[in-house]
């Protein structure tokens, strides 16, 4: 079991036609998708989407990505993509599970780790920015 976020936003998605492969399974691809769009709605409830990162001045990309698939999601399927938020101060690290709407059954699961990057100098930092923290710590109220 994955560590559990201080944080938490679930999206659900209902999968599209064009995101299956030939035998009507997601493509493994697309799971990323989910779980940015899972993020987006994470950072949405902290306070501290990307249209604000970048007005403070920072970049974050993703340094790593990991996957798990146990089972695949098929054409027009619900399944419910939560994200949670286990780290902030130095890094954002975020836990996904994708998880069947209907049934409950766990179906993908995954981490993402993002670095602050200061857009003027192009310089990675080794700790988050106070906007963040402070964002993070607001919502936590």
């Amino acid at each position: 079991m994955r560590k559990g976020g201080v944080l938490q936003a679930e999206i659900e998605v209902l999968v599209p036609f064009f995101d299956v492969d030939s035998m009507d399974i997601v493509w493994h691809g697309h799971y990323v998708k989910y779980f940015e769009m899972a993020r987006c709605a994470l950072l949405e409830r902290i306070g501290h989407n990307y249209v604000q990162m970048k007005v403070a001045g920072y970049a974050w990309p993703i340094i790593d990505v990991q996957l798990r698939y146990m089972r695949g999601a098929r054409f027009n399927q619900r399944i419910v993509v939560r994200a949670d938020l286990v780290e902030w101060e130095n890094r954002l690290k975020i836990n996904y599970l994708i998880t069947d709407a209907e049934t409950g059954e766990r179906m993908t699961r995954g981490s993402t780790v993002q670095v602050a990057v200061e857009i003027a100098s192009r310089e990675m930092l080794l700790a988050s920015p106070k906007v963040l923290v402070d964002a993070v710590e607001r919502a936590l109220l």
